[in-house]
């Protein structure tokens, strides 16, 4: 099919999905999670074929990201049923106004229509948004990375006959099929027939979307994110907050790209950093993380002398750009400067520095002693997530069911004229 005659079918879908009560909903939700597990070997065989494919054109990280197993299509069926369990978000009364006339205003939340969603290598991305979707009421419109569109396409077509099964459209959740630049540019100028697109990859789809895009987008996703060492820091605590920010899954857009570190602890701190993120992994077997120096850091440890662009580059890999700085203030003010408005994290024992970084940092999700890892719709009790909204309207975080509604009024009365 083509990309329009896509469009036209999640059109048409929406009117069916947006008035589908919660029962229907969730029982297409238990339907797709079970096609899924039933149809495990034909996903895995699909997703052989994009990971041959890509061996040698993406890097081993970002192969990761595109690797399906059992487990991880066994955890793709668990988050879509953990999203029955969540409340209906469509048809909740925001707020309700009864006027003097006994007019009764109720302000009521509804799904946006057709959500499209253009996206990279990460084939979970395929299940959590076409369930987020449907479990809110909309329709989904799926574009898929070349390197994973195999993979994509044997997920949408077990989910597809789950949806099926439980009396909703096929085109409730689509895949698009082109997977050229012309197919992002299409669902960019998608005028009436996508009511919300999402791009989810890299700084240049999402510059690209926000560019060209003449339908509503959310900027998702990159994330240049900061972990500030205070002066008043439990270093061991800041060893294992980095750690895990930057080493646990380096290729996702939560891990930690900038360590800040006070001065005044930089001489003590920074040699103990070297040790658990360079020398014991490398000793331990596991990949080692280049830290990328600034002047003042490296006349204390050795590493790379960071160039002029490391404190503006989401890495997605074993890199940590690495700054001295003098105070709260200062760290506060590098990541005003060069921050992508993700997620940001203070390591410190002391209330006035939180404080003032909490109040300061413009930032969707601020850390106080936490792992930037965090930022996830699961990990923040929101389900399965759409991405992560780095700007303000209409959403901000992470992006669960309720920021897939916007909201009518609804006006009840007896009679009342003005």
């Amino acid at each position: 099919m083509t990309t329009k005659e896509i469009l036209e079918q999640a059109r048409e879908a929406k009117t069916v999905i947006n008035a589908a009560d919660e029962q229907t909903k969730n029982l297409a939700l238990q339907l797709m999670a079970s096609h899924l597990e039933a149809e495990t070997e034909k996903i895995l065989a699909a997703n052989r074929e994009d990971m041959e494919q890509a061996k040698g054109k993406i890097s081993d990280v970002m192969l990761d990201r595109l690797l399906l197993t059992e487990e991880r299509i066994a955890g793709m069926a668990q988050g879509i049923r953990e999203l029955i369990a969540l409340p209906d978000p469509a048809g909740r009364v925001i707020r309700s106004i009864t006027r003097p006339n006994g007019m009764v205003i109720e302000k009521t939340a509804i799904p946006l229509g057709v959500i499209a969603i253009i996206y990279e290598s990460r084939p979970n991305v395929t299940s959590d948004a076409a369930a987020l979707c449907i479990k809110s009421g909309n329709a989904c419109v799926l574009r898929s990375g070349k390197e994973a569109w195999k993979s994509a396409r044997a997920v949408v077509d077990a989910m597809q006959k789950g949806l099926v099964e439980a009396g909703l459209p096929k085109g409730s959740v689509s895949l698009i099929e082109d997977t050229t630049r012309q197919s992002s540019t299409e669902l960019m100028k998608a005028v009436g027939y996508v009511d919300l697109l999402i791009p989810r990859g890299g700084a240049g789809l999402i510059q690209a979307c926000v560019d060209q895009a003449k339908v509503p987008c959310i900027q998702t996703g990159t994330g240049i994110c900061h972990v500030y060492v205070d002066g008043a820091a439990d270093l061991e605590k800041a060893l294992a907050i980095i750690e895990n920010a930057k080493t646990s899954r380096p290729s996702v857009c939560n891990a930690e790209e900038v360590c800040l570190v006070h001065k005044d602890i930089a001489g003590t701190f920074l040699p103990m950093l070297k040790k658990r993120l360079a020398d014991d992994r490398a000793a331990a077997g596991a990949v080692p993380v280049e830290l990328r120096l600034c002047p003042r850091a490296a006349a204390i440890i050795d590493g790379t002398p960071a160039g002029e662009n490391d404190f503006d580059t989401e890495f997605l890999d074993y890199i940590l750009a690495v700054k001295v700085v003098d105070s709260v203030e200062d760290a506060v003010a590098h990541i005003a400067a060069h921050s992508s408005g993700h997620s940001e994290a203070i390591v410190t024992e002391d209330a006035a520095a939180t404080e003032y970084f909490i109040r300061r940092v413009d930032s969707a999700a601020v850390y106080v002693n936490v792992s930037t890892r965090f930022t996830d719709g699961g990990e923040f009790g929101l389900g399965c997530e759409m991405g992560i909204s780095t700007q303000k309207l209409h959403a901000r975080g992470p992006m669960g069911l309720e920021e897939l509604c916007t909201y009518k009024y609804i006006i009840r009365g007896d009679g009342q004229i003005r």
